[in-house]
């Protein structure tokens, strides 16, 4: 048989959508690890609803279109994918970053604030579960979309019974992403690293003083926090004692300055609740301004720099008092300021003319519920964007307060917290029903979510879990080798456990399973023992816990008798001590016995 002769293999035809195709072999040899980052970003594509504005400028554009192909020939482009029509609903899907999203489910309970670093690639989220959760876009795959750390800011090193207060505000310093401030239900505010752990906490007043002037720290509840625009190491809090302090982080024990709003409401006694605050400076340069709102319904506003003894501007009633405002912001300009009060209403305030608002909207309120609703201003003011009641995400037009987009986000439960990053362009959503959306536009966004849905899933491992490999019971692997009196040698910085030391705990470090006996709590001093020679040189005496008290007394006596310290000045005057001689008889006999009487 010679080369030239083709052969005709057999194979099974089968047809194009038969699901064995399958399990039939693509090709030979090991396979990369790729991604199909097209199908990857598309599975996360979500439907968006249109205003009714959209609709029927959509009805008007279809309408135009029927009568164009009425009046002009067939072509061959004519209804191609190049058409202008298509073009322009790309460009209205891309304003803004909202068709596609990216979901966390970290939490337990309602998301209350969200705050992303100056990079874009840290996301710190609070929580009513009082815990701070921190996820890093660049270790999240679309198989692991969880926290690579849950950090309780309220929980103590020398208690374990310790009281957790739910998060009231987040917020990274917009001038050094390697710090953020927490805010708690407490009256303590904290500053903290990039990592969860706390470098500052700041003091509590006195709570028994009457003029808050004279505290040196809040004495009630803190309800948010935020930075100065212009200085790193200056940030402020409000609180529900009626005051703004101003505080410098590196020094924490007391506040650099006080602002004691006396409210005017009949019944208060010249005291209020200070509900939010917003610290904001011109883009192009100028003086910043300070702007806060209260229970009584007064909206304030202070010159950023000082001096804070009397306000530049206050408007009595800006919403109904006895309204929770949760949501204040200013645009990026210095000039508007947007308020979301607990009466229903949205308003549009003037720096320039602070007397009476520009524009108000009705938009119905959650702050009965969730205190922290906010809102919040786009990037480029262009857009001032707010959660609702129902769970859709309000993009607003900034000139007139009409909704330009209305998409559901998590329809049935209410949209707590919103932010729109600048850099990444994304939005994050944080829900009642503890979820976190990421949303955002593979066109126009980068990095964050979309660097996410870039890269190849990971494969689950048998270590991912640790009910495979680990004895509930025992607490420890079941092949692994126990030293005597030492611990168990899986339990090294690269096993799984030991980087997730809180999977498988509740909120106050218990185990989950009933059967695993509670843990001890490892103390200081049972981590490592202390260096002995660290301890003679840093602490004074501490050899003398070592050390014969008697005998180092007597060390001493013979220095005493040739070179007396205190009785020098008697030492050529100071008479010899004389005692009596004694004979061997009266020693033996010893002192006379008194006569008993009879």
């Amino acid at each position: 048989m010679s080369d030239d002769e083709d052969y005709e293999v057999e194979v099974p035809e089968l047809a194009e959508d038969d699901p064995m195709r399958a399990f039939l072999p693509q090709a030979f040899g090991k396979k990369s690890k790729e991604a199909d980052v097209a199908a990857q970003i598309g599975r996360t594509k979500r439907a968006i609803e249109k205003t009714p504005t959209q609709a029927i400028r959509a009805k008007e554009d279809e309408g135009e279109e029927r009568d164009r192909s009425m009046q002009e020939p067939a072509s061959k482009d004519y209804g191609s994918d190049d058409d202008d029509d298509d073009d322009s609903d790309e460009s209205e899907d891309d304003e803004f970053p909202v068709s596609h999203e990216l979901v966390l489910k970290t939490h337990e309970r309602a998301v209350t604030t969200a705050t992303l670093d100056s990079s874009g690639s840290r996301l710190i989220t609070g929580s009513a579960d009082c815990t701070l959760k921190l996820h890093d876009f660049a270790s999240m795959t679309p198989t692991t979309l969880r926290a690579f750390k849950s950090v309780d800011p309220s929980a103590s090193k020398t208690s374990e019974n310790s009281e957790t207060h739910p998060i009231n505000h987040v917020e990274f310093n917009p001038l050094s992403a390697g710090t953020f401030l927490c805010v708690s239900a407490h009256p303590q505010a904290k500053i903290m690293n990039r990592d969860g752990d706390v470098i500052a906490e700041f003091q509590k007043g006195d709570m028994y003083l009457r003029d808050m002037h004279n505290t040196k720290g809040h004495i009630s509840e803190v309800t948010t926090g935020t930075w100065n625009p212009t200085n790193r190491d200056i940030c402020v809090t409000a609180g529900t004692d009626s005051t703004l302090r101003i505080w410098d982080i590196n020094f924490r024990r007391s506040q650099k300055e006080v602002i004691v709003h006396k409210s005017r409401a009949a019944g208060s006694a010249g005291r209020t609740r200070m509900t939010a605050v917003c610290w904001g400076s011109p883009m192009q340069g100028g003086n910043n301004v300070l702007i806060a709102a209260a229970l009584d319904g007064s909206l304030v506003m202070w010159s950023g720099d000082g001096p804070y003894a009397r306000p530049a501007a206050e408007i009595r009633e800006a919403h109904k008092p006895n309204t929770w405002t949760g949501g204040i912001d200013i645009s990026p300009d210095g000039r508007m300021v947007v308020t979301r009060g607990g009466d229903d209403l949205i308003k549009l305030w003037d720096t320039r003319k602070f007397k009476t608002p520009v524009v108000t909207a009705s938009h119905p309120s959650t702050s009965d519920y969730y205190s922290t609703t906010n809102i919040k201003y786009a990037p480029n003011s262009s857009s001032i964007i707010t959660g609702s009641a129902s769970g859709h995400l309000h993009i607003l037009n900034p000139g007139n307060l009409k909704p330009e987009l209305v998409t559901p986000v998590t329809p049935g439960s209410p949209l707590i917290t919103v932010q729109w990053h600048p850099k990444i362009n994304q939005i994050i959503t944080g829900s009642a029903n503890a979820e976190i959306h990421v949303l955002y536009n593979p066109n126009t966004s980068s990095r964050g979510a979309v660097d996410v849905m870039s890269r190849a899933p990971k494969k689950r491992h048998v270590d991912d879990d640790i009910n495979f490999t680990t004895d509930q019971s025992v607490g420890i692997s079941g092949d692994s080798i126990i030293t005597p009196g030492g611990l168990p040698s899986n339990q090294n910085p690269s096993s799984y456990a030991a980087r997730h030391p809180t999977v498988g705990l509740t909120a106050s470090g218990r185990s989950r399973d009933p059967r695993r006996p509670q843990i001890p709590m490892v103390t200081p001093f049972m981590k490592s023992q202390p260096d002995e020679q660290h301890i003679n040189e840093s602490i004074p005496l501490s050899s003398m816990r070592d050390e014969d008290p008697r005998e180092a007394l007597l060390k001493y006596a013979e220095l005493a008798k040739k070179d007396p310290l205190f009785t020098n000045a008697w030492k050529e005057t100071q008479p010899v001590t004389q005692y009596a001689e004694l004979s061997d008889d009266e020693e033996e006999e010893g002192p006379e016995k008194k006569r008993l009487k009879r």
